[in-house]
């Protein structure tokens, strides 16, 4: 049944708060209640999910295949897999609090990522949002409690910050290189991810082929609830991409990020109401000032691409509407002009009223 275009923003919008907030507790639960403390294998099930799920979305024509040479997309995928890969090991030995302050230090890293390798200087407002957003993760982490002493902990955090900030660079370059959509993209290049997880699986974590134990993934005891927390997340995982997808094509991207800004909230909040987090005075006031910073550095990011677009088409500033997420393919919107990605992620433009 096909949403109607006026409810689309907000169901789409709800669609991917509830995924992207509901994977992280999912996980969550798998790692600290069901005790499956296996994150090259949980990845693993993950992307092998979201290989089958990519297949089904594409027999429902919702994008059309693009093929291209596989070795062109191996290191995508290699950095698919360890961004993703280091993302569910901080989720698994670190609060969920801190697993999203690491999410919100990202935007920093891509910034330090593109100066440092590529010699793009950020403006002197974006510097200053992204120092903000630094000086309250940095609070946040050492007046934790629970971090302060966890090296290993905040080691696999901070690494995940790194690896989420190569990944989304290398993903937007590459969409825009080969012209796909990213579903196209991701349709392409999870089967490569998959691969490289079953060869990483038996390297790192215990299998138990010969032993097994009960801490080898053969060994462990699986019961009714474990296996339905492990589904339950794979499936997220899939609805998470797709929801992105959906969210972006009908919304802005001032709606998208506040709908991110709205899932680090709930993340923050169930941290604390389901897996025991604490929140003391000083914690609460860093993750503010982090939050503050990267309201403030979207809002900056927002207002350049609206005057880029303006300057490219020699419109006022006050025309431009609409703009297109970092690294996503989305509706635009400028002046009389407007272009969508079209189902085969290709960009279609039409000439309309604003």
């Amino acid at each position: 049944m096909a949403i109607p275009a006026a409810l689309a923003p907000l169901v789409y919008g709800l669609g991917n708060v509830i995924t992207a907030t509901g994977i992280v507790f999912a996980n969550k639960a798998v790692f600290s209640i069901y005790n499956f403390h296996y994150t090259y294998c949980l990845t693993l099930i993950h992307t092998l999910t979201t290989m089958v799920g990519m297949q089904g979305f594409l027999r429902l024509k919702m994008f059309e295949p693009k093929v291209v040479p596989r070795l062109k997309l191996l290191p995508l995928a290699a950095a698919y897999v360890g961004y993703i890969v280091l993302c569910n090991l901080n989720l698994n030995i670190n609060p969920v609090g801190f697993y999203q302050i690491t999410k919100i230090a990202v935007a920093p890293a891509v910034l330090a990522i593109d100066f440092l390798v590529y010699g793009r200087k950020a403006s002197r407002r974006v510097t200053a949002s992204v120092l903000v957003v630094c000086l309250g993760v940095g609070m946040a982490t050492i007046t934790d409690p629970q971090l302060s002493s966890n090296m290993v902990g905040l080691a696999a955090g901070f690494g995940s910050v790194g690896a989420t900030a190569l990944y989304q660079i290398w993903a937007g370059s590459r969409q825009k290189e080969l012209a796909m959509g990213s579903m196209q993209l991701l349709h392409q290049y999870v089967p490569l991810a998959a691969g490289l997880l079953a060869i990483l699986v038996p390297i790192f974590e215990p299998v138990g082929w010969l032993d097994r134990g009960k801490d080898t993934i053969l060994g462990y005891e699986f019961s009714a609830g474990s296996v339905a927390a492990i589904a339950v997340s794979s499936v997220l995982g899939l609805l998470v991409n797709l929801t992105t997808f959906l969210v972006i094509g009908a919304t802005s991207s001032l709606t998208y990020n506040v709908v991110g800004h709205v899932k680090t909230v709930l993340i923050l909040s169930g941290g604390v109401l389901f897996f025991g987090d604490t929140m003391p005075p000083k914690k609460m006031a860093g993750i503010a000032a982090a939050m503050g910073g990267i309201i403030w550095y979207s809002q900056i990011k927002l207002s350049e691409v609206r005057q880029a677009a303006s300057a490219k088409l020699n419109l006022p500033q006050a025309v431009s509407m609409d703009d297109a997420a970092p690294f996503k393919s989305g509706p635009k919107m400028v002046g009389y002009v407007v272009k969508r990605e079209s189902s085969n992620g290709n960009i279609k433009q039409h000439a309309g009223t604003a």
